[in-house]
């Protein structure tokens, strides 16, 4: 009953990563051997986990409660709004990392070969989920306006 509840946002996390390997090949190309690790991302203020599998040719992004986190390669922990921060360009991972506001485990060539690569990229990745987001696209920008408003803590910003 439990996973039953995860079903939509399964669905979007489907279409974003069909969107972004459609738009964003290059991303995978980056990636190189690590394009077969699995990263879980844990935003430590949710009760779920997401798991990227970002293989070019069946790339997932699943979400977990957070009590049943499958086995990753490597663990990016952090809160929910300094994670959309570093995704979105808005972050500097280097000083989120040395001010511990994000955790790295395990596989840390894995995690710095997936930064890099979106760093990149031409757009942020947030740009281009809401760009490919179709119908969504608006209520996704307003969503993001919002959360980047409310999100005023004093994390340090890319440059």
């Amino acid at each position: 009953m439990s996973s039953v509840i995860l079903l939509p946002l399964q669905a979007v996390l489907a279409c974003v990563v069909r969107g972004v390997t459609k738009r964003q090949p290059s991303l995978f190309e980056r990636l190189g051997h690590h394009a077969a690790s699995a990263y879980l991302i844990d935003p430590v203020n949710l009760p779920i986990v997401l798991v990227l599998k970002p293989d070019p040719h069946e790339p997932q992004l699943r979400a977990f409660w957070r009590h049943a986190a499958p086995q990753a390669d490597c663990r990016i922990s952090g809160g929910f709004l300094t994670l959309l921060a570093l995704v979105d360009g808005r972050r500097d991972g280097d000083a989120v990392f040395f001010s511990r506001d994000l955790v790295v485990t395990g596989d840390i060539d894995a995690v710095v070969t997936l930064r890099n690569a979106l760093d990149d990229l031409d757009v942020t990745l947030i740009q281009d989920i809401v760009s490919s987001a179709g119908l969504l696209s608006r209520p996704l920008a307003r969503l993001m306006q919002f959360l980047r408003a409310f999100d005023n803590s004093k994390a340090p910003h890319a440059s």
